[in-house]
């Protein structure tokens, strides 16, 4: 249908592409839930190829997100102080997510709103990072989690920092990528 110029890396491409698309998830979000997907082949080659080239753009982001860069847009203050310690990422109030208290001396301003329509598992991305990467005591145990250690162990004071704004800057890009794949009618 296609040609022989299809490999199966442009399948695989292909296929983590359509996977982004809004419409087949919203339809089929309950199957999605419970059973591996079925992937229609669009009837456009037009449209397989840009749902291949979208799918290798959103794996390079997502297999390669630590190396990305920050937006332009965002900005942070207090970084000079070389204070990277992080015990809880917070907003300043509960619906104003442009801006992220990072510690008592960084905050991350102007983050694009587009940034939370990246979700996982029901989540954005960016809060992902922000549960994730704060210091935390298991009631049971005692066991205390802290992320610092990580930023220690790898010499690295910025790293968690730096990943929550590659992690931005991936979350915008993810949804312009997203946003920009032929729209998929399903009969």
């Amino acid at each position: 249908m296609y040609g022989k110029t299809v490999g199966k890396e442009d399948i695989f491409y292909y296929v983590y592409g359509f996977l982004h698309s809004p419409e087949y998830r919203e339809l089929f979000a309950n199957d999605l839930k419970k059973m591996l997907p079925r992937l229609p082949l669009v009837e456009d080659v037009r449209d397989f190829w840009k749902f291949s080239k979208a799918g290798r753009a959103l794996a390079e982001l997502h297999l390669n997100y630590e190396s990305v860069a920050p937006c332009d847009e965002v900005v942070v203050t207090g970084a000079d102080s070389s204070f990277f310690t992080v015990e809880k990422m917070r907003y300043p109030k509960k619906d104003q997510k442009d801006t992220i208290h990072y510690n008592s001396k960084i905050t991350i301003t102007n983050i694009p709103a587009k940034a939370y329509d990246y979700v996982v598992n029901g989540k954005s991305a960016i809060d992902w990072i922000m549960e994730r990467y704060a210091v935390t005591t298991h009631k049971d145990s005692g066991i205390k989690n802290d992320p610092n250690d990580w930023a220690d162990e790898v010499a690295n004071p910025r790293y968690i920092l730096d990943l929550l704004l590659s992690v931005i800057n991936v979350s915008v890009q993810t949804v312009d990528i997203v946003n920009d794949l032929p729209k998929v009618k399903f009969e």
